[in-house]
């Protein structure tokens, strides 16, 4: 998989590329993440990408030539471009899975009071992370790589995240570690039983109860 980010602020990035599960995917090249600078495109002498709203109001507008020409240059028959913003449709694991079916992914990062209109007949589909704003789109993609590219073959172990929270449709169980015994409170005696099949339906037992005290919403079509 290859993923192009367009971004106003690629210094951001240079931590997330260069930690954990994603700089292993980089290394063991199970995926390319390449950084755009969104002011290379810009045919302005002084690279602006940004200016007033026409009709009036506060803040700076991205404007459509940069972002045209960016996308003009990168995409291929195979991509899917992707703009973040909080009126798109709300990123769930769902949407992650749904992802790493692209070889191609370019991430438009919004900035400042938002983006020409027009940039959106460019823009195969939305993302927000949820009902909030933040100044940029950079966090916003962020996730995105970070819950698409572990979900990609070879990057992680496939039984990590299958037994995520989310994958289906429920919280994932509450886990514990050594020593059996800590201040006071102890590590469920079935974990200690070594009753596999046990174990298992007190696991699935334990998320279909957390889910529905923590996110009753999840199970609204089951209930």
């Amino acid at each position: 998989m290859k993923i192009d980010i367009l971004t106003l602020f690629p210094n951001m990035f240079t931590g997330i590329l260069n930690e954990s599960i994603i700089k292993r995917a980089i290394d063991s090249e199970k995926v390319k993440i390449n950084i755009v600078n969104i002011r290379d495109y810009s045919t302005d002498p002084h690279k602006r990408v940004d200016d007033y709203s026409y009709g009036g109001g506060a803040g700076m507008v991205l404007m459509p030539q940069p972002i045209f020409d960016a996308v003009d240059d990168l995409k291929t028959d195979e991509s899917l471009v992707v703009l973040m913003t909080p009126q798109g449709k709300k990123y769930n694991q769902t949407m992650a899975h749904n992802l790493t079916n692209y070889n191609h992914i370019i991430i438009i990062c919004g900035h400042y009071e938002g983006f020409d209109e027009r940039i959106r007949t460019i823009v195969d589909t939305e993302i927000s992370l949820g009902d909030f704003v933040l100044t940029g789109g950079e966090i916003a993609a962020m996730a995105i790589i970070d819950s698409t590219v572990r979900l990609i073959d070879g990057v992680i172990n496939k039984e990590s995240h299958e037994l995520d929270s989310f994958e289906e449709g429920l919280l994932d169980y509450p886990v514990y570690t050594h020593p059996a015994t800590f201040r006071g409170m102890d590590v469920p005696e079935v974990l200690l039983s070594g009753h596999h099949e046990n174990i298992r339906k007190w696991r699935y037992n334990e998320q279909i109860k957390r889910t529905k005290e923590r996110r009753p919403d999840l199970m609204e079509s089951d209930l």
